[in-house]
């Protein structure tokens, strides 16, 4: 679920604790809607993940790497310049809502001190993150124009305000009183009552509150025992700071589904596991899911063009296929001319068909004529005929060829789609595909590279017994990684699919078995077939050899063996990576 205000209140009193005073030592901005501050307090480094997003709108301490851009944007340019240096005083929840606010501190170039607001507001598609000073927004991630908002405006200079505030209780001032005088006269559901009373609720979190105050997640308001009810609901929320620890709830798959600042009655509780901090909840449940998401955006639109590709081209490749029946009736054509020479005597001019006894297979063969034509002519007719089917056999087997050839790399593009995890990886992507001229180069990969751009990498996990095991994530990953490997160790690879090339770094020591299955897995998932049962070959790199010619990644290989494997995402997130 999104972070809501109760999470974002655990959360504030979480960082303020383990922030408070602490020295703003650098400013990174890795997404357009994200911010990292790398801090340092009690001689400990610390980096606070502050993100805008509009599906994962967030704040807390995180473990994550994150690629940051050669150039920093401007928004992150403009933090670096106000805050680097200075100091993070506190960190709180406004009004039980989901909007957090950073006291910070920070001298300007002449030395002179001035103290900053920062807000994020964790609001959806709304979501924002704003520094302000003197009551004036010195820059937002995410700009507001008039024309987006009359009611709000984000943009340098002007006068930064709050959102509309709601006409609801925080949860500090839900006392039992204030509480019975809105729900009073409530008539439906404790839980929707609670919603609409009580800011920064979700609905999981009014359902938790429910069950707890009235024994029922779906309790109706009744208001014989209103007070008795708001008397409880009060107590409970006067202690919710002292309530732990925070949950990460799983799923039946085994994946982290949730996170609750506390352990939630209203689930099972064998699904939750405790976790030492929310940030780490909170980092574990989040980081995965946006990063998928961005990756899913940057590609959507390739994605679109690679399938409307691969359908053009099956409709051509079934064209081909069509001319190629047809083209197989040059045989018949040839027959034809061959018995009208050989029996030109029987052959009576004018008509329109004849029946000859075919040598070939001893059976009478009926043979259409042109009525304008001599019988030699029409023995001509049908030699002319069969050379231009011929010709056309060849053209057609030559442009069939070449279709499989563009459908095989398309199809593969489009399954490495699912294994990018940056920006080098799609670049490597759009790199193959243009060399192969099926993608024009945009302006800006026409453009000189600048100095230090980054690489792509492969995949690196680590096997039981400690192992390592590489993964590809394109195709021009697999042939390097496949390339650089030697000749004893394990080359891995889903059958007759698109899928990663996978190596295991046997380092000439025997392969245990516990290490195959885990690389099987991994060339299971990291193939078109993923969650199904997916065939895959075996062998040493030695046999793999790369024909002349050939499309980027294309091996052939033999002395394989062949296993089939259905693999889990849960099972994959279990296989240690190695950074």
């Amino acid at each position: 679920m999104p972070m809501d205000g109760l999470t974002l209140g655990f959360i504030a009193r979480e960082l303020n604790a383990a922030l408070s005073g602490a020295r703003i030592e650098r400013v990174n901005q890795p997404e357009k809607d994200m911010l990292v501050l790398l801090l340092r307090n009690n001689g400990k480094n610390h980096k606070l993940l502050l993100s805008a997003s509009p599906s994962f709108a967030r704040a807390h301490l995180t473990e994550a790497q994150f690629t940051n851009p050669i150039s920093a944007p401007m928004f992150c340019m403009l933090m670096r310049k106000h805050l680097t240096g200075g100091k993070l005083i506190s960190i709180s929840q406004l009004h039980g809502d989901r909007v957090l606010l950073l006291e910070m501190e920070a001298q300007d170039e002449l030395g002179v001190m001035h103290p900053y607001q920062m807000y994020l507001e964790a609001m959806g598609r709304h979501s924002n993150l704003t520094l302000v000073r003197d009551g004036k927004i010195i820059d937002a991630i995410r700009h507001v124009t008039d024309d987006m908002s009359r009611v709000r405006q984000a943009l340098p200079g002007l006068p930064f305000t709050l959102p509309p505030a709601q006409d609801k209780l925080s949860p500090e001032e839900a006392d039992a009183g204030a509480l019975l005088s809105r729900l009073q006269g409530y008539e439906g559901r404790f839980d929707k009552a609670l919603s609409l009373h009580i800011s920064g609720l979700s609905a999981a979190a009014a359902r938790e509150l429910s069950l707890r105050v009235t024994g029922s997640e779906q309790a109706s308001a009744d208001p014989n025992h209103l007070p008795e009810i708001c008397e409880k609901l009060s107590a409970f929320l006067a202690k919710l700071p002292e309530m732990s620890p925070p949950m990460l709830l799983r799923g039946e798959d085994g994946l982290a589904a949730d996170v609750f600042p506390f352990l939630y009655l209203s689930y099972p509780a064998d699904r939750q596991q405790a976790m030492p901090s929310l940030s780490q909840a909170l980092d574990s449940f989040y980081d995965g899911r946006d990063r998928r998401d961005r990756m899913q955006q940057r590609t959507a639109s390739l994605r679109k063009t690679l399938k409307t590709s691969i359908e053009r081209n099956e409709k051509k490749l079934a064209l081909q296929q069509e001319e190629l029946l047809n083209a197989a009736r040059s045989e018949e054509y040839r027959v034809m001319g061959e018995l009208l020479n050989a029996h030109l005597y029987q052959v009576p001019r004018g008509a329109e068909t004849v029946t000859l006894d075919n040598y070939y297979d001893g059976q009478p063969l009926r043979i259409p004529l042109d009525v304008r034509l001599s019988p030699a002519q029409n023995a001509q007719r049908y030699f002319k005929r069969y050379q231009k089917a011929r010709a056309a056999a060849r053209l057609a087997a030559e442009q069939k060829e070449k279709t499989l050839r563009e459908l095989g790399i398309l199809e593969e593009a489009l399954c490495d789609l699912d294994s990018c995890q940056n920006e080098e990886d799609l670049s490597d992507i759009r790199r193959v595909l243009r060399d192969e001229g099926l993608m024009k180069a945009t302006a800006a990969e026409r453009k000189k590279q600048p100095k230090g751009q980054r690489k792509s990498a492969p995949m690196r996990f680590a096997a039981p017994d400690g192992t390592v095991i590489s993964v590809g994530k394109n195709a021009l990953q697999n042939e390097q990684l496949t390339s650089a490997a030697r000749g004893n160790d394990m080359w891995l690879h889903a059958k007759d699919m698109p899928g990663s090339h996978v190596i295991i770094h046997a380092e000439d020591k025997p392969i245990s078995d516990e290490t195959l299955l885990c690389a099987l897995r991994l060339a299971a998932w990291y193939s078109k077939g993923k969650g199904q049962a997916v065939p895959v070959d075996a062998t040493l790199r030695k046999y793999v050899k790369k024909p002349s010619g050939t499309p980027v990644g294309f091996v052939t290989f033999t002395h394989q063996s062949n296993y089939v494997i259905q693999v889990t995402e849960a099972e994959i997130q279990q296989i240690p990576t190695i950074k």
